[in-house]
């Protein structure tokens, strides 16, 4: 009840405005706030444009910087054992391989 005659007392005339909810007061867009709009609109559909038509293709853009960066010692390692566990995990089975056990004479009954 107090806290109700303060908030009618304080703000006769000034109800605060509430953004959010079923019964929300919208503030109406300002001349600034459309001029902003306009803005970001403009770089959204500049980066599109720049998306759209890159200045490297995907065949050029590919490698591009390896010279700039040559492999340091991490990566040699990191390529010799992943090297290393692909000849012992991952290897090239065929099905003649898979079945072989199967074949323990040629010769029909």
């Amino acid at each position: 009840m107090r806290l109700g005659l303060v908030l009618l007392t304080s703000h006769i005339n000034k109800i605060p405005y509430r953004f959010r909810g079923k019964y929300r007061k919208v503030k109406k867009p300002s001349m600034h706030d459309l001029l902003k709009m306009k803005q970001d609109f403009e770089r959204e559909e500049q980066n599109m444009l720049i998306l759209r038509h890159p200045y490297l293709t995907l065949e050029q853009s590919h490698g591009h910087m390896k010279d700039m960066y040559p492999k340091s010692r991490k990566q040699n390692f990191l390529e010799k054992v992943r090297a290393e566990n692909r000849q012992k995990f991952q290897k090239e089975v065929t099905i003649a391989e898979r079945l072989c056990h199967m074949r323990v004479t040629e010769a029909w009954d």
